[in-house]
């Protein structure tokens, strides 16, 4: 199947909302769907996409069909890390397109984006219990630990050129 990857617009507020409670509910409430309601999504991209665009970007990546299956945000990161430019904020991909290459091309996008942009390393914060923290590490993420030594899900890319020439370029 083809899929094309493209920046999010203002018409796509409706379609990312529903793929975010979609997707929220796959990774997180185990199908209970009782995770964040559409109405909450649809007001939170509002606000997002109505945002100036200076200091972030999001990405959504649709099927032959123009159904969107997945997205990425990238922002600036606050600096509460230190060491790291730019933030994976969000990325989920519609449990039935795992194991075709989307989150990677996100993951790229997202980086080649930050590039673009003079930044040069990333990060994220997940869950540290989420059975696809190994897609992270498959691409060269580091696990940041706590001061404490404890690993809460966050990960961390600190050249984002390496990342780029070392696990996107058939991406």
């Amino acid at each position: 199947m083809s899929f094309t990857l493209r920046e999010a617009s203002a018409q796509d507020v409706g379609a990312v909302a529903r793929l975010h409670v979609q997707t929220f509910n796959e990774t997180h409430t185990h199908g209970r769907n009782n995770g964040p309601t559409f109405a909450l999504r649809e007001r939170q991209w509002k606000e997002i996409i109505a945002a100036p665009k200076g200091d972030w970007f999001c990405i959504v990546i649709e099927d032959a069909n123009g159904a969107l299956v997945g997205f990425a945000r990238g922002v600036r990161h606050d600096g509460g890390v230190p060491g790291f430019d730019g933030e994976l904020n969000k990325i989920y991909v519609l449990r039935r397109c795992h194991r075709q290459g989307l989150g990677r091309r996100l993951v790229c996008q997202v980086a080649r984006m930050f590039i673009a942009r003079g930044m040069n390393s990333m990060l994220l914060f997940g869950d540290a219990n989420n059975p696809s923290n190994g897609f992270y590490e498959c691409l060269g993420a580091e696990r940041l630990y706590s001061t404490t030594g404890e690993f809460h899900g966050g990960y961390g890319w600190r050249d984002l050129n390496r990342l780029v020439n070392e696990a996107c370029t058939s991406a």
